[in-house]
């Protein structure tokens, strides 16, 4: 087997590679940048332009799966420029991918797992959402993931099965959210964000990286809610993200308005309430490594204690 990836450099991109190559699957990757092309026996890189509709076609040899996380980052100030980029980056690479299969006529090409968004659920504190849902969110963010969906559906037309993963909140030090959360926290200043009760659904990056690969190794098709089975409440994050941390909270919780005020509608992303179900990935055999965000967090901050407690130590050998 070997993958095609798009975003390949990105903080999921670059888990997903580590794994597929743990297990000897060599990766082709697309980047937009000339510089960024690499050549090795595992890893080639190949130079594409969605927005022109460029791509260099010699990345789908040999290529049985797709693997596709390209897109502009929603986390920014949503201005008129920018959500117009979020949604064109998203539907400009699917095409582009598509338009360069027909090309090629690339016939061994299996299968596309495209990445999308929890963000497709509408705002709720009481709901639990599973992948049968049909109210979908209005506004920006869902209007956005429903026209992604779409997009990659149209690559059954090509005869490759389709997999579309929603994924929720990446649960990674090396980038994403949590280093923003862990910021205020770190400097005494954490409070759980407007009401603190919306549902935040979340993911360990390498049970992400796993999952994607599994539905890829299992041919699997239709829609997957790539989240751990125990979202929790701002609040309960908040805590528990301070309690590994060694920090209190003190402070109030942070106003809807200020957030609103300081992020504009961006501010949708922190205060929309999402509490989502992982059953049927589980129920297609998938094994989450990290079901619980206490063990979680642990894991994922244990290599800063790690470092943190021989320099205490040897402060008190010096003492001594």
């Amino acid at each position: 087997m070997k993958v095609l990836i798009t975003g390949a450099t990105g903080l999921v991109g670059q888990a997903i590679v580590k794994v597929l190559h743990s297990k000897g699957i060599p990766v082709n990757y697309l980047t937009t940048s000339r510089d960024k092309i690499s050549s090795s026996e595992d890893f080639q890189g190949f130079y594409w332009n969605p927005s022109k509709g460029e791509i260099d076609l010699a990345c789908f040899d040999q290529v049985q799966a797709i693997i596709n996380l390209a897109g502009t980052s929603i986390a920014k100030r949503w201005t008129p420029k920018h959500k117009k980029r979020v949604l064109s980056s998203r539907m400009d690479s699917l095409r582009t991918l598509r338009k360069g299969l027909e090309q090629v006529g690339a016939s061994e090409v299996e299968c596309l797992v495209s990445a999308s968004a929890i963000g497709i659920y509408p705002d709720s504190l009481s709901k639990f959402y599973d992948e049968h849902e049909t109210a979908l969110a209005n506004g920006f963010l869902g209007n956005v993931v429903q026209k992604w969906e779409a997009e990659a559906d149209t690559f059954k037309s090509l005869g490759a099965v389709v997999a579309k993963v929603r994924i929720g909140v990446v649960l990674s030090t090396e980038g994403g959210a949590l280093p923003k959360m862990a910021i205020p926290v770190k400097n005494f200043v954490g409070a759980p964000l407007g009401s603190g009760d919306q549902w935040q659904s979340w993911i360990h990056i390498e049970d992400l990286a796993q999952l994607f690969i599994f539905i890829v190794e299992n041919n699997l098709k239709g829609t997957f809610n790539a989240v751990a089975p125990n979202p929790v409440t701002n609040i309960k994050m908040t805590k528990e993200l301070a309690r590994v941390l060694d920090r209190p909270l003190w402070l109030p919780h942070v106003p809807k308005l200020v957030l609103k005020m300081a992020l504009g509608k961006m501010s949708q992303l922190l205060l929309d309430s999402q509490r989502v179900s992982s059953k049927k990935i589980e129920k297609a055999g998938f094994a989450f490594q990290y079901c619980n965000i206490c063990t979680a967090l642990e894991n994922l901050y244990s290599t800063e204690k790690e470092i943190a407690v021989p320099a205490v130590e040897t402060a008190e050998k010096e003492i001594v």
